[in-house]
């Protein structure tokens, strides 16, 4: 595929959206609409990629400064003249170019690297002057039409301007356009003789024609690919599109969804196969997930790796590592930098944060380990709280191998337990106990005469 530079139009004002955040930052599976067209056009390597901001430029500006896309630039379409206008924004950037030019729309986020390529090579091969993206659809309202003579593509009519005989025409313009060097002198040639006064694009193609240059179509086989996003009916929809299209791709790598209609998975998920997901699951973005694995029950997993043979019931993960066979939950909450080695368990009610829980170790029961450390082979009993928090800092508890400890403890940070020891439950351990020792931190128990009134 020979050199080609992109167009992103995202300057619209999104107003069907009823927000004050700019359209193009709504999220689709957590990443803003501009961000996917922005990463699919990015993988393909052009030579420039030239945004067009409008409304609520100030705020995309600012995202896309702290996003590493390489040769990227801004422009600015100050007046809404149309689409044709804010093309023609870019020509001081692009006009002395000589390869081609994709045009597309920061709201059409489904948009496959592949399609793109496929109209690209198209342009190319065909000698194209312009090559336009089509898509055919059972309900064509709203979509400017491709109108044919002979077979090949004559022009686009715009929605508003359509003929009632071009109303019936299914096949519709996707927005996305690849253009050769002549596009500069088909815009000059753009005129607003439409029902909304406005510079279309879309008559670049007529122009071309008449200028004696080829024109032609590619036809994606997938409808959504090309669906825009205008208002938040459409967000959820593109939401539910590409959560299907990520199970599919799961069903085909060998994992059993139970009920695809009740879980959520982000696009960016990695899973292995024989991995069993069950109805309520949600997998949020940043997930790993190994082979062999169970997630049952509203189980929400966030920004983790979760290794082979584990199983996650009812409980909520957030910047984990978790090693192999480990069991967690139910109702268990596994909060960021928690390391949990292989054969782990946590159990109900149990929380872990910034902790590190070495294989073979056991957090049952209605227990805090924050800011520690646990050997491997230990046993915590239920009720065990680190108390890591003195109000201004935050102090670690270091618990030795194979160390045993009784139900209701409290380890007031920082304090280091040896191997082997026994913490009798009820203590409030706040010196080191030193490796082998049995540990008794409580008030000698009283017997007192009841007096009875």
């Amino acid at each position: 595929m020979k050199n080609f530079s992109a167009i992103i139009l995202a300057a619209g004002a999104g107003t069907r959206m009823k927000s004050s955040l700019p359209k193009v930052m709504h999220t689709l599976s957590g990443k803003p609409l501009i961000k996917w067209v922005i990463d699919s056009v990015s993988s393909l390597k052009p030579d420039n990629i030239v945004v067009l901001l409008g409304h609520g430029a100030e705020r995309v500006e600012e995202y896309l400064s702290d996003i590493n896309v390489k040769n990227l630039k801004i422009i600015y379409q100050k007046e809404q003249l149309g689409s044709a206008h804010a093309v023609m924004q870019a020509e001081k950037f692009l006009e002395n170019y000589s390869g081609n030019i994709l045009v597309l729309s920061g709201d059409v986020p489904l948009i496959k690297k592949a399609t793109l390529a496929s109209l690209i090579k198209k342009n190319q091969k065909a000698s194209s002057s312009v090559a336009v993206l089509a898509a055919e659809v059972a309900n064509p309202f709203g979509y400017g039409r491709i109108v044919k003579k002979d077979g090949f593509l004559e022009r686009i009519v715009e929605e508003k301007d359509v003929s009632i005989a071009e109303k019936q025409i299914n096949l519709i313009n996707s927005g996305i356009y690849c253009f050769d060097k002549n596009l500069w002198k088909a815009l000059s040639k753009v005129k607003p003789n439409n029902a909304k006064k406005e510079y279309y694009v879309t008559d670049t193609v007529a122009i071309l024609k008449s200028m004696d240059k080829n024109a032609s179509l590619t036809v994606t086989k997938d409808e959504n690919e090309v669906k825009g996003v205008n208002n938040r009916l459409e967000l959820s929809q593109a939401e539910s599109l590409l959560k299907d299209r990520k199970i599919k791709e799961l069903f085909e790598s060998g994992v059993s969804v139970i009920d695809a209609n009740s879980v959520y998975i982000s696009y960016d998920a990695k899973i292995g196969r024989d991995t069993v997901i069950y109805p309520g699951v949600f997998i949020d973005k940043g997930v790993v997930i190994g082979k062999n694995c169970v997630l049952k029950g509203s189980s929400y997993i966030t920004d983790s790796k979760i290794n082979d043979g584990s199983i996650i019931s009812y409980s909520y993960i957030n910047g984990a590592v978790v090693g192999k066979n480990v069991k967690i939950g139910p109702f268990s909450h596994i909060r960021p930098e928690s390391v949990l080695r292989d054969n782990v368990k946590v159990g109900n009610f149990s929380e872990t944060k910034k902790a590190v829980i070495a294989k073979n170790s056991k957090i049952n029961h209605l227990s805090y380990i924050g800011d520690a450390e646990i050997g491997e082979d230990v046993n915590i009993g239920a009720g065990t709280i680190t108390c890591n928090y003195d109000g201004v800092n935050k102090h670690k508890t270091v618990i030795g191998a194979k160390s045993f400890v009784g139900s209701n403890v409290n380890f007031v940070a920082p304090v280091k337990v040896g191997e082997n020891v026994v913490i009798a439950a009820g203590s409030t351990v706040t010196r080191d106990v030193p490796a082998g020792k049995l540990a008794i931190a409580r008030a000698r128990q009283e017997l007192k005469r009841r007096i009875i009134k």
